[in-house]
């Protein structure tokens, strides 16, 4: 949900993130926004999208949902079926036994279409957080651990936490969520091992981001391996693949149209200048993993080799966009596909002709393909999934 409205002046700043003045923001335009995005929300629901994932960011016109809570509420207001996933707010920077009420109550208005998918938080959300960089990671464990045990169902006297950085006399949420014992959840990453590790010992999802697509068939690898010796069943859902994508009636239509939107996005939107460069927030055996990167290069700078090492980006014809999210799926093995719709400063009517385009001509063609794929021998963990099929998220960019 990005706010795209901004001055030339503005557009030459090294940094769209943290300081930029708020004075740029016209909240007449932003009320307008509002009701465009969940506009769209509602039309994924018409077109047969099985949810739709949020984002929380700060102090930035890339995204306008500090609070991404309240945007699911609004969109589980306007919609029947239609799931929504936090993806997601950073528990360490919250009370972590109030996300937890606060998410029960969603997936409960909702009648049990919340799911749930934890990041750190990226480096600029802690200039605008209380929060020391060198805690968030030792918090967020702590966090999340608090989370699972304030979903617990009591039926004796609740029982406290006394932990290094919280303390609660009770942890009791009312009411309970709807999905037991919590929403689906997903610990979201950029190829930390202790992130990858920590999904695959809880029985979370994984989502990865923000890392070169090798690093994240890595992390994959090992979420795998760690989930199995674990006891959990890795089932093609817990690990969702993220696409940019754009479709249009041919290729070359699809790249001349995406480029300047795409252009905005990265070479916009993503700017986070001096920002980035956060003391403690990367421990040092990963900071020397990234050969001393917080961030991809792609970030601020609009270079489509830089991007596709990072990014899985298709633009082109209904055909062209099938072929490459069935590959993708078949290297990553896995059957949730998030597809990026909204693309930097894309218009209205091309946000609609894209998600339709999607919906009606490449998703045909990839369910097509499906039904006609030979039977995979599962476990009986995951006998309800088929591994070749496609779930159909889609995604506002807004990172």
């Amino acid at each position: 949900m990005p706010y795209t409205d901004l001055p030339d002046e503005c557009l030459e700043r090294d940094s769209l993130w943290v300081d930029i003045p708020n004075a740029y923001y016209d909240p007449h335009k932003g009320h307008a926004l509002y009701e465009r995005y969940l506009g769209e929300a509602v039309l994924a629901e018409e077109l047969g999208f099985d949810g739709l994932c949020i984002n929380e960011h700060h102090a930035t016109p890339a995204s306008m949902m500090p609070v991404p809570s309240i945007i699911a509420s609004a969109i589980f207001a306007r919609t029947e079926k239609l799931r929504v996933c936090i993806m997601g707010t950073p528990p360490n920077l919250e009370n972590p036994h109030r996300l937890a009420e606060g998410y029960a109550m969603l997936d409960v208005m909702s009648g049990g279409r919340l799911e749930v998918a934890i990041p750190l938080g990226t480096p600029m959300e802690y200039w605008v957080n209380p929060v020391a960089p060198a805690t968030a990671r030792d918090r967020l464990h702590e966090s999340i651990d608090i989370m699972l045990k304030s979903w617990e169902t009591q039926t004796g006297e609740p029982k406290g936490y006394d932990g290094k950085f919280y303390h609660y006399k009770y942890l009791n949420v009312w009411p309970r969520p709807i999905q037991q014992p919590h929403p689906p959840i997903f610990l979201v990453g950029s190829g930390s091992l202790t992130t990858v590790e920590m999904a695959a010992r809880l029985g979370f999802g994984y989502a990865a981001t923000f890392s070169p697509i090798p690093k994240q068939m890595k992390a994959l690898e090992i979420y795998r391996q760690k989930s199995v010796e674990a006891g959990h069943d890795p089932d093609p859902s817990k690990f969702p693949l993220t696409a940019m994508v754009y479709v249009a009636d041919t290729d070359e239509q699809a790249v001349e149209e995406m480029t300047p939107w795409a252009d905005f996005y990265f070479g916009q939107l993503l700017k986070s200048g001096r920002f980035i460069e956060l003391p403690g927030y990367i421990p040092v055996d990963e900071f020397r993993r990234r050969d001393g990167k917080f961030i991809p290069e792609s970030h601020g700078v609009f270079d489509w080799k830089a991007i596709e090492a990072v990014y899985r980006v298709v633009a082109g014809s209904p055909e062209t966009v099938a072929n490459q999210l069935e590959k993708w799926a078949e290297e990553t093995g896995s059957n949730r596909i998030i597809c990026e719709v909204h693309i930097g400063n894309m218009p209205h009517d091309k946000v609609v002709s894209n998600m339709t385009k999607l919906a009606k001509e490449v998703i045909p063609i990839l369910e097509e393909r499906r039904d006609g794929a030979p039977k995979v021998e599962q476990s009986p963990q995951s006998a309800y999934l088929d591994p070749p099929e496609m779930m159909r998220f889609r995604k506002w960019t807004g990172r």
